[in-house]
């Protein structure tokens, strides 16, 4: 009976791989066809704007370039981008860690409610974000009187830069961390959990090291966002010229400005973020999978030793 059954497995596998689609049986034409498409499209939409960014950039000479970025309006800005990102992702991995642990590896009322509600800046625009935070903490908003009284200020100031740049990017470690944590399933920490280790020795020598590059991944995509941002950061932050502005604000400012050199010098540093940012995050991705497959491929034998310490 079992022999009969494992034909018939068989035999519907090997219709079903008949008549999948082979790209390697495809007109040559075709593929030379759908390749050059999408080759026009990364040069068009990617390449050729980076390209034109350097090119801009370098266009008064390297010495002009390096005046540029050497300008105290440009270092300030410089400076806060980095200030606010070493805030941001941080906070955002902690975040990240806590929510995907909890949602992937628990079940509660209201699982699916956080869920949804992480997803949230990814569906309201970053000027919405913004104008929200300036309702809350604005001189008018629902704090205002209360934090003038206290001479704190958090809009057109770096807390509400901080504020905005969190809310824009808070998904992206726990979108990240979430299906790979769920993947991943919960036998190793039930078998540590048995074989003794608290729940703080099973987070940081089980769960942690299985998480690490996914975890990675997402610190490099919030990173980029936070020190890319605009919509939100430039509804609170007042453009105040070497106070609160940020690279993408500034670049704004010298653009506005027919400085156009000095912007696209600014700019580049955005752009060459942008190609770091996606080498690593091919790097990221890479490990993650190995990773999952190594993960998915290994018994559960975990040594009291190994988790104990």
């Amino acid at each position: 009976m079992s022999t009969v059954n494992q034909k018939t497995v068989n035999d519907t596998t090997a219709r079903v791989t008949e008549h999948r689609l082979d790209p390697v049986t495809e007109p040559r034409a075709v593929r030379w066809i759908l390749t050059a498409v999408a080759l026009i499209f990364l040069a068009l939409f990617l390449v050729v704007p980076l390209v034109a960014v350097f090119a801009q950039a370098f266009a008064k000479g390297v010495d002009y370039y390096f005046d540029s970025l050497k300008d105290p309006d440009a270092w300030s800005a410089i400076k806060l981008t980095l200030i606010v990102a070493a805030i941001a992702v941080p906070l955002n991995v902690v975040f990240g860690l806590t929510a995907s642990w909890s949602i992937a590896k628990f079940e509660f009322r209201g699982k699916a409610f956080l869920t949804t509600l992480i997803d949230l800046p990814f569906s309201v625009s970053p000027v919405v974000s913004g104008l929200i935070y300036v309702l809350m903490f604005g001189a008018q908003g629902w704090f205002g009187p209360w934090l003038i009284d206290h001479d704190v200020q958090i809009i057109f100031a770096v807390p509400g830069i901080v504020l905005a740049t969190i809310f824009v990017t808070f998904p992206f470690v726990a979108r990240e961390l979430i299906p790979l944590m769920q993947a991943q399933g919960n036998d190793e920490e039930e078998a540590a959990h048995v074989l003794g280790a608290s729940g703080w020795q099973i987070f940081r020598r089980v769960t942690l090291p299985n998480v690490k590059w996914g975890l990675l991944y997402g610190v490099i995509l919030c990173n980029a966002r936070a020190m890319g941002e605009f919509g939100a950061v430039s509804v609170v932050s007042g453009h105040i010229r070497g106070q609160t502005d940020t690279m993408p604000l500034h670049v704004e400012i010298l653009y506005n400005e027919y400085n156009f050199s000095a912007a696209f010098a600014v700019a580049s540093l955005l752009a060459l973020l942008a190609l770091v940012t996606l080498a690593l995050k091919l790097l990221a991705e890479r490990r993650m999978s190995q990773s999952v497959e190594a993960v998915q491929a290994r018994p559960i034998d975990l040594p009291v030793a190994s988790i104990q310490n």
